[in-house]
């Protein structure tokens, strides 16, 4: 392996474009500028009309500063999207170093690691992305959800161990040092009794951070997951059972209380000595999440182990398995048998 970490990327959406700048050198320009197809496609991705630079150089009399926390040891060699000219327009980002591939199967030829990207999917398509580069022995980071469901999740695991192949997937939230100073509060409360995590949408990439998000602040061991539905709010209580070191009364993901500016997420805690309500994340420091996960890739790669965190994402999506059965059945669903 090279000095630098040679990067195949996989999907130039606005995650791949998040992470992108803060591995590799880039145009600040051209990530700022609206970058428009000449057909109605202008702005497929929030990145093309100043999504991500927007929250990476936010200081006012220096425009070119980035603010967000660069993390030095990549260098992006290869990248692809289902459209081609994204993946263009993300090459030029890039001062044109990444060759733009043909195929998804290419991005794993020759390079240290391979990087699925995933801003707002569902994870349905992460088996067949992660598949090439495992299979050419290439450790592999993918972006959340691990992937739809638990099922997905075991044939990737059980491909990489097939070929002794590390393979990870983190949420933003369970590296964002503002998640986890809430978790440093809960003292405040004399006992933790119960919580509430804010959720935008109820969906895969949405829920799974919120997920993440109670994992990160009350802890892991969640039994049993609930569902209340209405036509304009759905909820999931997630029980702990009698674990005297959790919530004793569960915690509740609410999904779609408000139109928040960005991607807010609110947590509250209530205990016999009072409540908090504090902010989990907003995209202004989500950079330094996105950072501490792409440390967590580098030591991956160099020890082709991956990081302990990445067993609580598994966890994540039977948790999120979970709730989706309970929402289609409206009746309680143990975790335990989703299995993990």
């Amino acid at each position: 392996m090279s000095e630098l970490i040679r990067t195949g990327l996989i999907r130039c959406d606005t995650h791949g474009m998040w992470f992108g700048p803060q591995m590799q050198e880039h145009d600040p320009v051209l990530l700022e500028r609206p970058l428009c197809f000449d057909d109605d496609r202008v702005g497929k991705y929030s990145w093309m009309t100043r999504g991500c630079h927007y929250f990476f150089y936010t200081h006012y009399s220096a425009p070119r500063r980035m603010t967000a926390p660069r993390v030095e040891g990549f260098e992006i060699v290869k990248l692809w999207d289902e459209d081609r000219d994204v993946a263009e327009l993300a090459a030029k980002v890039f001062k044109g170093k990444p060759t733009v591939c043909d195929s998804f199967e290419e991005v794993s030829d020759e390079v240290d690691l391979v990087f699925i990207a995933d801003c707002n999917g569902d994870g349905s398509d992460h088996l067949k992305l992660a598949t090439p580069g495992l299979r050419k022995r290439v450790p592999t980071f993918i972006d959340k959800p691990f992937a739809l469901s638990m099922e997905d999740v075991r044939s990737i695991l059980d491909l990489a161990r097939q070929n002794a192949t590390p393979v990870m997937s983190l949420s933003i939230l369970q590296t964002n040092p503002a998640t986890a100073r809430i978790r440093h509060r809960l003292d405040e409360l004399g006992k933790t009794m119960f919580g509430t995590v804010t959720c935008a949408v109820n969906i895969p990439a949405a829920l799974i951070h919120a997920i993440s998000t109670v994992h990160n602040v009350f802890g892991t061991g969640i039994q049993t997951v609930s569902c209340l539905k209405t036509p304009r709010h759905t909820a999931f209580h997630l029980d702990y059972g009698q674990r005297p070191d959790r919530p004793t009364h569960g915690v509740v993901i609410s999904c779609g209380v408000a139109q928040f500016r960005f991607t807010e997420m609110f947590v509250s805690a209530y205990g016999p000595e009072g409540a908090i309500q504090v902010l989990a994340l907003d995209d202004y420091n989500a950079s330094d999440g996105s950072a501490v996960i792409l440390e967590h890739v580098k030591e991956m790669v160099r020890t082709r182990r991956p990081h302990p965190l990445g067993d609580e994402m598994i966890t994540g999506i039977a948790v999120m398995d979970a709730a989706r059965e309970s929402e289609n059945t409206g009746k309680p669903v143990a975790v335990a048998e989703i299995g993990t």
